[in-house]
């Protein structure tokens, strides 16, 4: 079996992947993964009990326990290029001997599950709402560097939403990946399920104008009226395209879920944005352990 070379799998002195400093012993079987390092904590201050903590750089690890269910939460950075880092490293840990630098004989798999604040395109989504994310549409191009990645794209939504926003040639593919049905049926009841559009920053690819003005002004207009066999686009984030493209192709279990901290369309933003996080961690932390 050929090895991994050290240029393309960097490991450090401990025998654990670079950037998140983690070891395949070190993740349990369900990750949540969230943007904020301070979420991290937060998030882990549920457990009965914390075995393992770590950080390097943005990447803050705990793993421990709640209801019974060994869980790891990891914190990722904001963007797609650090789901890049965390996607590859995650399943590098667990399906790669560090040791000799060639592949596990046995696949493990991760139910990974992103925890994360969104904006709303909808009206009727409120503030505070949860959404579930069916799909993610990536306006930021990362998956076309992958080989396979038409293998896995949701073609007719993806060109369907080419037509409908008459996407710029100069801007990347808009792909499109669906969920984990596994993961999306635990979540989904009782709460907001729809596409997610993945944006590669905050200001201009969000339709947000300070003094540098969007090249597209009406792009948020048009993901609120993409209509696709009773599919909508219910949300807007940074990281889920990336996340379901990545895991998708590594053959993980992936899903989003997010708390709506503004809803775009009726211009609202939550009054307390702790409350909001919190009313996300409790309702997921309890699906994931039952």
């Amino acid at each position: 079996m050929s090895q991994f070379p050290e240029t393309e799998l960097i490991i450090n002195s401990e025998n654990r992947v670079y950037h998140i400093n983690l070891k395949g012993e070190d993740i349990a079987d369900d990750v949540i993964v969230v943007g904020d390092q301070n979420r991290v904590s937060q998030i882990s201050s549920y457990f009965s009990n914390i075995d393992f903590k770590t950080e390097h750089r943005e990447f803050i690890t705990h793993t421990g326990t709640y209801n019974g269910k060994r869980i790891t939460v990891l914190s990722t950075g904001i963007g797609t290029d650090n789901i890049d880092i965390v996607l590859n490293e995650l399943d590098a840990a667990v399906n790669i001997n560090l040791e000799t630098r060639e592949l596990n004989p046995q696949h493990r798999k991760l139910n990974i599950i992103r925890l994360g604040t969104s904006g709303a395109l909808q009206e009727e989504i409120p503030v505070n709402g949860l959404v579930a994310s069916s799909h993610g549409i990536g306006l930021d191009g990362l998956l076309n560097f992958y080989e396979g990645w038409k293998s896995i794209n949701e073609n007719n939504i993806s060109e369907a939403f080419i037509k409908h926003t008459n996407w710029q040639k100069n801007l990347p593919y808009p792909y499109c990946v669906a969920a984990s049905d596994l993961l999306l049926n635990k979540f989904k009841e009782n709460i907001h399920v729809g596409i997610t559009a993945t944006a590669p920053g905050f200001y201009g690819p969000q339709g947000r104008q300070i003094r540098l003005k969007s090249s597209a002004p009406n792009l948020n207009e048009l993901l609120t009226s993409f209509k696709l066999d009773g599919l909508r686009i219910a949300n807007f984030e940074m990281e889920t395209s990336a996340l379901y493209g990545l895991g998708k192709l590594l053959n993980h279990n992936c899903l989003t879920v997010c708390v709506i901290i503004a809803n775009r369309v009726r211009k609202e933003f939550t009054n307390d944005y702790q409350k909001s996080v919190g009313i996300l961690i409790e309702n997921c932390l309890n699906k994931l352990s039952n």
